[in-house]
């Protein structure tokens, strides 16, 4: 990508962040503690050495002390193919593959408890020494199923240590570890088990095997099929329940696996993270052992998450581990600082998720954009139920920490006396009515945070860290915390990686450009959408536009696909003006601006509404707070359908004027809304209009209501 205006950034991860300085082979040591003695007496070495001599070791003394696979380029779309690794001045730590992470940590923190399950209404946990033991049965049990080198061990279903081992497992077994949504179809199932060559697919439980069932004769590579929860309804030829298949390997020879161990490098790939298929068939993004302990390393330390032996960290497991956020979050960080992860109950998005926090009391917690949003509704129609002193008092508080916050959010200043004594009276009450009286690190991504959402938050003392990156970056490339904050910013760059501003126009925005040793290695069996994903010099492109201040704080500002130009000719970014009539009409769940090659903007809108607990469909129920507003209004309005089915004559105003009221701050008319209508029902991830992590699915969206947007211009 060529342009004659660049913003660089860069960070070097020597002055900001501890590198490893062990020199880490890749043969595996018959046990964790040859393998440490050996780490032990490299690090006596080095620490004899001279410290001025360690700062300059050069790229080509740090690639001459590892064993990588050849390779003659950045990129491959060959599952058994190797890449050029990004190494250069910016951080010089020497890669490792995710078993070498893995047994480094069991020498540190190999009695601390790991993973936590709850069971008949008690927490049972492993150590990490029990962790990593596990995962070698399971390593030794694919082997004898016969996974094939650089074949994958595909994984649907909930949030497990089963889906841990499964995962890690999979990678010292030589294979890949692939994970599928599990509100996948099971066609959608199906593309990406043939797609990554499953030899081995681990399902939840019966509903999910019914999926794997229904096309298992169309995967020519699937030899096994796993389930992990539950007992099996119908014994089949080659399904095994979790206790058989863990039973399976125990003939294997150590040996048999070390020296797989031992074969595998750095540059090579051992993880596949399926798109959301947004805009057509979900792509493999290929993930290297260095992509993923490097990005565990740093971003995570970026985040400020501690070590174990400075403070254990402790989370709750509960987001989809097919997808990157999550899966670095909870997994990979997890292994890299031993942190004790909580496993939620799979219903925890139909409500359950604050009762686990409440036991768990976790020290960080991360969700997406749609998480925190509901979870503020949640909030918000408890305040409408206090009594009117109490209300009286939590908005004071409220107020006070949303003000103070946004004052000195982004100074290194003392909180004013104000804020901490509204906390202290009311704010660590309502946090820990959450579940988060111990919660120091708040993080949002996957997606962009509305405004309205992160000053909820600030009035309750609570600073959302925003992370922003992409499956093909392994997660954030940039990240906030509470050393690189400021609002509405997603952060600086992860120490050690390097961003550019491409195509910059006047007011300095530009396609926002990755480089590091995060970015992929490509798109499974894709050379046309991995030559597009990267420039001729290696640059990640994100397809996303941003600006970055005098400090190096990257701000969002719209992604190009969903650019709307309007028959004017006019670049209208559209998320701004969704979270400003969100913001203006609290009663509104859900925007989408529509407008490209056309006239003039439109929009759709959905109301706030209640979900089956079951199904998480929205019902027809309006929210609380919906209801309230109703009232507030001079409407008798409780269903959607009231409002919608006989247009209801004062909440239709009530719209209209909070529209004109967005309109009344637009840059141009061609950014103000000419027409607008609600819909009969919520979008959702059921409906097909959002995705897995509650992102808006706007192609989808588009065909769905094209009659509805067409009535728009042709009235």
């Amino acid at each position: 990508m060529s342009s004659s205006n660049e913003t660089t950034g860069t960070a070097d991860c020597n002055k900001n962040l501890p590198c490893h300085e062990e020199k880490l082979e890749n043969s595996s040591a018959a046990s964790v503690e040859e393998f440490m003695t050996h780490l032990r007496k490299e690090r006596d070495k080095h620490s004899t050495e001279d410290e001025s001599r360690k700062g300059k070791r050069s790229v080509e003394e740090v690639l001459a002390s590892v064993s990588l696979a050849p390779a003659q380029s950045l990129w491959t779309t060959d599952a058994s193919g190797s890449v050029q690794l990004r190494i250069d001045e910016s951080c010089l730590e020497e890669p490792i593959t995710v078993h070498q992470m893995f047994r480094a940590s069991v020498e540190k923190y190999g009695k601390l408890y790991a993973l936590a399950t709850k069971k008949k209404d008690k927490w049972e946990k492993i150590t990490f020494s029990e962790y990593y033991h596990c995962c070698r049965a399971a390593a030794k049990s694919f082997l004898k199923l016969g996974l094939e080198r650089f074949h994958s061990v595909a994984i649907l279903g909930f949030n497990s240590a089963e889906w841990f081992f499964s995962a890690v497992g999979a990678i010292f077994a030589g294979g890949i570890m692939t994970g599928i949504y599990a509100t996948n179809s099971p066609e959608a199932c199906l593309h990406v088990a043939h797609d990554s060559r499953a030899n081995i697919i681990v399902v939840e439980n019966q509903k999910q095997l019914d999926k794997i069932l229904q096309i298992r004769d169309n995967l020519p590579h699937l030899k096994a099929i796993v389930q992990y929860c539950g007992p099996l309804e119908t014994k089949l030829p080659s399904l095994y329940s979790w206790e058989e298949f863990m039973a399976v390997g125990l003939d294997v020879p150590d040996k048999e696996l070390d020296d797989i161990i031992a074969s595998e490098k750095a540059n090579q790939c051992c993880a596949l993270i399926y798109t959301s298929g947004t805009t057509g068939k979900p792509k493999g993004v290929m993930l290297s052992h260095d992509n993923i302990t490097w990005t565990a390393h740093h971003a995570s330390r970026a985040g400020d998450m501690q070590p174990a032996d400075t403070k254990q960290e402790s989370l709750v497991s509960y987001l989809p581990l097919s997808h990157i956020a999550a899966q670095i979050y909870d997994l990979w960080t997890g292994i890299q600082w031993g942190e004790l992860v909580y496993f939620a109950q799979p219903d925890a998005l139909k409500g359950s998720l604050v009762s686990t926090l409440r036991e768990v009391n976790p020290s960080s917690h991360m969700g997406v954009p749609r998480v925190w949003e509901k979870m503020m509704e949640k909030i918000k129609e408890g305040i409408a139920q206090c009594g009117y002193m109490k209300k009286k008092l939590v908005m004071w508080a409220m107020s006070v920490s949303l003000e103070a916050n946004q004052k000195c959010a982004n100074k290194d200043e003392q909180k004013p006396f104000m804020l901490l004594l509204a906390d202290s009276l009311v704010l660590q009450k309502l946090r820990a009515e959450l579940g988060f009286s111990r919660c120091l690190k708040f993080f949002s991504g996957a997606a962009p945070i509305a405004s309205e959402t992160v000053e909820f938050f600030l009035g309750l003392n609570i600073l959302l860290y925003e992370a922003y990156g992409m499956s093909e970056s392994t997660g954030p490339h940039f990240m906030s915390g509470p050393k690189a904050y400021r609002l509405q910013s997603c952060g600086r760059v992860v120490p050690g990686c390097k961003f550019k501003l491409a195509d910059t126009d006047a007011e300095g925005i530009g396609e926002v450009c990755f480089w590091g040793r995060n970015v992929f290695m490509g798109f499974l069996n894709m050379e046309d959408k991995t030559r597009e994903a990267l420039d001729e010099e290696g640059w990640l492109r994100s397809g996303d536009l941003g600006k970055a201040d005098e400090d190096g704080f990257l701000y969002i500002t719209g992604r190009i696909k969903e650019l709307i130009i309007t028959a004017g000719g006019e670049n209208i970014p559209p998320v701004p003006i969704e979270d400003a009539v969100k913001k203006e009409l609290p009663m509104i769940s859900n925007t989408m601006l529509i407008g490209d090659k056309r006239k003039f903007l439109s929009m759709l809108l959905t109301l706030k509404c209640t979900c089956n607990t079951e199904t998480l469909d929205p019902t027809d129920d309006l929210s609380l707070e919906a209801v309230e507003c109703c009232q507030q209004l001079g409407s008798q309005a409780t269903k959607v359908s009231d409002i919608v089915g006989g247009r209801d004559r004062a909440v239709y105003q009530y719209i209209q004027e909070g529209i004109d009221s967005v309109n009344s701050t637009a840059t141009s008319n061609a950014q103000r809304i000419q027409k607008w209508a609600i819909l009969g029902k919520d979008f959702s991830i059921s409906g097909g209009e959002l995705g897995p992590t509650m992102k808006l699915r706007r192609p989808v969206v588009l065909e769905m209501y094209r009659s509805q947007i067409e009535s728009f211009y042709t009235e």
